[in-house]
């Protein structure tokens, strides 16, 4: 039998624990024995982290990431008692060097550095997860799994040295950045992997195989970084269309790309191939010096005949040029209703770009302005992968305090962070988040804008007003659809029995965390009910789930808490609204009494009229 590729580059995976538990698993659930073949043993391995992680259903995957995620970060983040004192001290020359004289560094302070670190450290994590498993990623499952056990041995790439740092316990860094370029080069390079080495018949290729993957990895991200497109500031140019179904296209794609140092998974043979089977695929090549399009700037791939799958530009991150954008935005009009998500993305990037100009001028920003760099209505959306960069370093150089007194119209005195600093002058606050400081909160009508932190962490407050017309499951999918919203196979099911009110009803909302309901290490479903109703909290309807998801179009993670509805599967279950891949769901949760629940959880429940009757926000 052929040796299976990871065989060839991690010989002691097969005797490791994990294969050895999903060869187990595999028997008992098969009843056949698994030879003893490196091969045979590595591939059942194989299947079982692709059902985990790699799962054909996109909410199966999203499950097992959130369901996992936390033990990643427990294996993989430095722990507090890890941290050196030479970071530290690098902390403390840093800051003479500014001037600053810190000749001893508080334990308290030393706490937020640490935690700063480590959110670092889990952000950089996510990225390779949320990566890894998504739909972009167009590898096979062992190459997921070989490129997740490299990087997460590694430190940051240092550019300079052209290799990377190795990872140690007490490493502070974040992982390695993607760089999808070099990772789709070095999946063409092992996608000539046969038995093993000696049938390797180009020198080239057998050359760069043999070397572990952080020295391959580091080569191929120098060569990319060191590629300059060249007249970038042309704009004449000509998209050109790979057709789906028109053999060799793939092969002009990707020979279009190569060497041009886009950054774009295309750039490697396979996965173009991969990509363009699931449909056309658009480039927009500006002229070269002789007049020639030859240099790639903007990429459309579609998915299937009509939905766009991603739109992908040269900057980090894949990210448009804003020279880019009004080429960009013509031919989006070619693709009719389907283009409005990227226009809208489109629309973002002049604004913040129009931003940008202003800062760089001095000129000051509106009320309008900062809402938007703020992010207060809604995130600020690009082409690229993860945010523009653009937008934290834009807010660096802004007075936050200042801004947020031009955002809500009002003074410093009319901004209360503790329950104590409230009066019936007060505007907004910001500060800690219960239900003891909710009890409060509303006896100061006034309080409009609510905050545990500014801008990140908005209190979720607010009074639904449903939507009459929307009084039946298939009217509820009918809307839903309209708005591109999502619906998953589980929250459909119980949407059938959901039932709804047939005039306008007035809900008000509120959101608590499982800790924040007293349960610092979480809590069953029976257990935090029971606290909520305790506190003077209860149950929403099940339609506030669809109603809600139509209205609110913000993108964390919410449960609804409702009396459970046990759908054709079998088990309880309850609304959820959350987003995946740029999009919004209507999804559900499972919700048996006994389930437990990460303290991390937030709950929306509805809450009871005040002794007072003091209306809501």
């Amino acid at each position: 039998m052929e040796k299976h590729p990871l065989h060839l580059k991690n010989p002691e995976l097969q005797t490791s624990l994990e294969v050895e538990r999903a060869v187990v698993r595999q028997e008992r659930q098969t009843g056949e024995k698994i030879p003893n073949d490196p091969s045979e043993r590595i591939e059942a391995y194989m299947d079982r982290l692709e059902n985990i992680f790699l799962n054909p259903d996109e909410k199966t995957r999203r499950r097992n990431l959130e369901l996992f995620r936390d033990k990643i970060y427990d294996a993989l983040i430095i722990k507090r008692e890890n941290f050196p004192e030479s970071y530290f001290e690098l902390q403390q020359r840093v800051a003479r060097e500014r001037g600053q004289a810190v000749e001893h560094i508080p334990s308290d302070v030393r706490e937020q550095m640490k935690t700063v670190v480590i959110e670092d450290q889990k952000v950089s994590l996510d990225a390779w997860m949320d990566y890894l498993t998504s739909d972009d990623a167009v590898y096979p499952a062992w190459f997921k799994y070989f490129v997740w056990r490299s990087i997460t041995k590694l430190s940051q790439f240092d550019k300079e040295r052209g290799e990377f740092k190795k990872r140690t316990t007490s490493t502070v860094a974040p992982y390695p950045d993607i760089y999808r370029e070099p990772l789709a080069q070095i999946a063409d390079i092992y996608e000539k992997v046969k038995a093993d080495n000696k049938n390797l018949k180009d020198p080239e290729i057998q050359e760069k195989f043999s070397k572990k993957f952080p020295t391959l990895y580091a080569e191929l991200i120098q060569k990319s970084l060191a590629t300059q497109i060249e007249n970038k500031e042309e704009l004449k140019g000509k998209w050109i269309k790979y057709e789906q179904k028109q053999a060799g296209d793939a092969a002009k794609l990707f020979q279009s790309l190569e060497g041009k140092g886009t950054g774009w998974c295309t750039a490697g043979r396979s996965t173009a191939e991969m990509q363009i089977e699931s449909g056309d695929f658009y480039v927009y090549y500006t002229n070269d010096r002789d007049g020639n399009p030859t240099q790639p700037r903007l990429a459309i791939r579609m998915d299937g005949n009509q939905r766009i799958g991603e739109v992908r530009g040269i900057l980090p991150h894949q990210n448009i040029e804003p020279l880019m954008q009004e080429v960009l935005d013509e031919k989006l009009k070619e693709f009719g209703p389907e283009a409005e998500t990227y226009r809208k993305k489109s629309w973002d990037m002049k604004k913040l770009t129009e931003i940008e100009t202003k800062m760089n001028q001095d000129e000051p920003l509106t009320k309008i302005e900062l809402t938007f760099l703020y992010e207060l209505n809604g995130q600020i959306k690009g082409f690229g992968y993860g945010r523009d960069p653009r937008i934290d370093e834009l807010r660096k150089g802004r007075n936050l305090e200042a801004d947020m007194l031009v955002i809500f119209d009002c003074v410093k005195d009319q901004v209360a962070h503790n329950v104590n600093e409230l009066n019936n002058q007060t505007k907004v606050y910001i500060g800690p988040w219960n239900l003891e400081v909710f009890k409060t909160i509303r006896n100061y009508p006034n309080i409009k804008h609510f905050y545990e932190s500014f801008p990140d962490k908005k209190i979720f407050w607010q009074t639904l007003e449903t939507n009459p017309a929307v009084n039946s499951p298939d009217k509820a999918r009918a809307a839903l659809k309209v708005k591109n919203i999502n619906i998953s196979d589980y929250a459909d099911d119980i949407l059938t029995e959901t039932e709804f009110s047939q005039e306008l009803k007035t809900y008000e909302l509120v959101q608590f965390t499982v800790e924040q309901l007293g349960f610092p290490k979480g809590a069953t479903t029976q257990d935090i009910y029971q606290r909520a109703e305790e506190l003077g909290l209860d149950l929403c309807p099940a339609e506030v789930g669809p109603q809600l998801r139509l209205q609110y179009e913000g993108e964390d993670w919410k449960v609804i808490a409702m009396e459970p509805i046990t759908g054709s599967a079998g088990s309880p279950r309850v609304f959820d609204l959350d987003r995946y891949g740029g999009d919004l769901w209507l999804d559900d949760d499972w919700a048996e009494p006994d389930y437990r629940w990460d303290p991390a959880y937030r709950f929306v429940f509805r809450s009871r009229p005040p002794a007072g009757g003091q209306a809501s926000p």
